[in-house]
């Protein structure tokens, strides 16, 4: 049969900067990346999308970005009218903010060679980037994520999206940054809750990748809740590279049903959702982390003192390793989230248990009695801490 075949590949790069106070007027790291980009004297526009959270956290932010590219060295046009859109989960529930940024790239004449500027957290992260994805089939967003959950995590990497009918991500898009830019000042007003948060995707992936990184946060456990910011940067550079490291690997826009970087994802997004989001992401995949470490005990890979150092660590942490939805219909709430994990995977279960600590196996059934099993201990746990 005669038939014609395509066959090309598309190289994406950027780049993952760290500094401190990144508007600064002698800092030259945003200065450099713009005019580095610049290729022809056509003026390019940048459109800032801000997280009002962290703006009313940094009242002195937007006067500082004016300051900023008033300089003559900046070789970009600001657009001098700021977009604020509320941070936090519900914005990624709200379809008229992907409506109010689209209407901004069409007002201020943002087109492809332009840039989109998200700074906030992950939700905001998200949700401008789907939002420049779909516009003009593609603007160039770049990330100043303000979060550890986002620098260490999902600002580094190369998926946007939002929630659509009750299911988190359902409508998104894979389209790289063109730079991270991490600045750890940010870091500084986070709330214990946001502080912490970001921990349990450090200690995810070093629970299937790295078991020295995990000997790390266990040994730094106790600075690392007390807002120790040494220990801090390095967690988040260590956590940022080896996600950089797994996207290179193979499969950047999962085409397949391999989802290694979802270790306690499957539990944790369900999570979010039974408990409208009054969870945050990350103490939802700490519950989820400490669910599937005890699964991966039950049926016989991980050892009992292993999973109680995966537990131990957590709690050290500050995070509840027990929600009451978690019983939730006698669990059958949070065992739909396989199923609706198994569709967003396309097709096959495929969820992340742990061999050992540091080394990730993946399996493509789960038992429900065995993730009953699981919650109790976690539930009589939970009791025997707060006596």
């Amino acid at each position: 049969m005669d038939h014609l075949q395509q066959d090309f590949s598309v190289r994406f790069t950027y780049t993952v900067f760290f500094t401190e106070q990144l508007f600064a007027p002698s800092n030259p790291l945003l200065t450099d990346f713009f005019n580095r980009q610049l290729v022809d004297a056509t003026p390019k526009k940048v459109l800032f999308v801000l997280d009002s959270g962290v703006v009313a956290a940094h009242p002195d932010l937007l006067t500082s970005i004016q300051t900023y590219f008033a300089q003559s060295t900046v070789r970009v046009d600001l657009i001098p009218e700021f977009l604020l859109i509320p941070g936090g989960e519900s914005a990624k529930n709200d379809p008229s903010l992907v409506e109010q940024i689209v209407n901004a790239v069409d007002q201020f004449g943002i087109d492809r060679h332009s840039y989109v500027v998200a700074v906030g957290g992950g939700s905001v992260l998200d949700l401008v980037g789907y939002a420049a994805a779909i516009s003009h089939r593609g603007i160039r967003h770049i990330r100043i994520p303000t979060t550890v959950l986002s620098q260490n995590d999902s600002g580094v990497g190369v998926k946007n999206g939002v929630n659509y009918r009750g299911k988190k991500n359902f409508l998104g898009t894979f389209a790289p940054p063109v730079a991270v830019f991490n600045d750890l000042t940010f870091l500084t007003t986070l709330d214990d809750r946001d502080w912490r948060s970001g921990i349990s995707e450090a200690i995810k992936v070093a629970l299937i990748k790295d078991k020295s990184f995990f000997e790390w946060i266990e040994a730094n456990a106790e600075a690392l809740a007390a807002r120790d910011m040494s220990a801090m940067s390095y967690l988040v550079h260590r956590c940022a590279e080896m996600h950089l490291q797994h996207i290179a690997g193979g499969d950047p826009f999962e085409m397949g049903s391999s989802r290694p970087l979802d270790f306690g994802h499957w539990s944790a997004h369900k999570l979010e959702q039974l408990t409208d989001f009054d969870l945050r992401h990350g103490e939802a995949v700490a519950i989820g982390i400490a669910l599937d470490t005890l699964y991966s005990q039950q049926i016989g890979w991980l050892s009992a003192a292993d999973a109680d150092r995966v537990l131990v660590t957590l709690r050290a942490l500050g995070f509840a390793l027990y929600h009451p939805m978690l019983d939730a219909d006698h669990s059958a709430g949070v065992l739909k989230g396989l199923a609706e994990f198994r569709e967003h995977l396309g097709g096959q279960l495929t969820i992340m248990l742990l061999q050992s600590l540091g080394r990730g196996e993946e399996v493509h059934e789960i038992e429900a009695n065995k993730v009953q099993q699981a919650i109790a201990t976690l539930r009589e746990n939970e009791l025997l801490t707060t006596d």
